[in-house]
């Protein structure tokens, strides 16, 4: 049997066939079919909505966008959509796409990104998609380099289901929430399991544990 790679894409291809499908990024060229899961979307709503909160709290001047895309400066056909982004709203007026489209460019608009491991599908234009993965090689490595290279300060990986790989979340394997502080170039990672308090430096006053995330 020979096997036929998928067609890589571009990112202005990417834009143009799937910039408004909320399911879909782009990772050097290949296509993410994300399909979330209805657990995924519900710890996704409850964590957006907590975030939401504290923006309105602290009476920042940040917004919570429903769809966003993120175009890495030194990625070329990369796309992320994170999970849930918090975008600083006096910086949106120096991105060059956003009023056309949710798309970001400048990492100095990025407040805070959160992403939510969960199942993934592989998929190309060609074919339908043919078998399942996870996403947290994405979500533990690739992001944490592209959010730290953009100087995001703070990234939050909720990993509600303990899908990461032993090298990110410890063994034995269970639900963890990942705390990632830039500091200098590269970040300073804090786990938390069940029952632990979440101490945030850009929401200091959050009380949040994992637990209150989960699905019921």
């Amino acid at each position: 049997m020979t096997y036929t790679p998928p067609k890589l894409l571009t990112f202005e291809e990417f834009v143009a066939e799937y910039g408004d499908n909320p399911r879909y990024e782009l990772i050097d060229g290949e296509l993410r079919d994300m399909e979330p899961t209805g657990p995924h979307e519900t710890v996704s709503g409850n964590i957006a909505g907590r975030v939401f909160v504290e923006i309105l709290k602290a009476e920042f001047d940040w917004i919570v966008p429903k769809s966003c895309l993120i175009k890495p400066p030194a990625a070329q056909a990369t796309a992320l959509r994170p999970d849930v982004i918090v975008l600083d709203n006096e910086q949106l007026r120096l991105e060059p796409l956003w009023q056309k489209e949710p798309i970001i460019c400048n990492g100095s608009t990025i407040k805070h990104v959160i992403e939510v491991v969960s199942t993934a599908v592989a998929s190309s234009r060609e074919t339908r998609p043919t078998h399942c993965l996870t996403n947290w090689q994405d979500d533990y490595a690739r992001k944490v380099e592209e959010y730290a290279f953009l100087g995001i300060q703070e990234y939050w990986i909720v990993d509600f289901l303990g899908l990461g790989g032993l090298q990110f979340i410890g063994k034995p394997k269970q639900p963890t929430f990942t705390l990632c502080q830039l500091i200098g170039d590269t970040y300073q990672q804090q786990q938390y399991r069940l029952g632990q308090n979440i101490t945030s430096n850009i929401f200091p006053n959050i009380r949040l544990k994992l637990d209150d995330l989960l699905p019921r």
